[in-house]
């Protein structure tokens, strides 16, 4: 607040303009938004076999692939040359009349790359049966 001396001119308009109510709208505004936001659901919906689900027609041909500890591949205890000869075997697992299951076995000891490079090989060649067992043995 400004008070004038009694001998002072006047002074001049004040030009600001006052944005307090300009905030105070934009704050509700803003929380409306917010309110009215729907909340964000990261369900992954599922269809699992009933409980009267149909035993399989045959039992499911298993692949043991394990990577050890120097990174080398091997497809059912027999060692692989390299990635090229793995890529070889998922192919023709991949071709056949029904996809094996792909149990990814890693050693405690293996590097991340070579397991990585088995999922993502078996993965891009079209099977859809893989999985990483003996987790257990990280569990500590």
């Amino acid at each position: 607040m400004h008070i004038r001396a009694g001998s002072e001119p006047d002074p001049e308009p004040m030009v600001a303009i006052n944005t307090t109510p300009l905030v105070d709208v934009l704050l509700v505004l803003l929380v409306m938004l917010i309110i009215t936001i729907p909340i964000q659901l990261n369900a992954v919906r599922l269809e699992m076999p009933g409980r009267n689900a149909p035993p399989p027609d045959q039992p499911p041909v298993i692949v043991e692939l394990a990577v050890n500890a120097a990174g080398q591949f091997v497809w059912n205890g027999e060692l692989l040359a390299d990635r090229a000869a793995l890529d070889e075997r998922l192919r023709d697992a991949a071709r056949g009349p029904q996809q094996p299951e792909i149990h990814v076995r890693p050693d405690p000891h293996a590097k991340y790359a070579p397991v990585a490079a088995a999922l993502t090989s078996a993965q891009r060649l079209g099977l859809q049966k893989i999985g990483v067992v003996g987790t257990e043995q990280f569990a500590q």
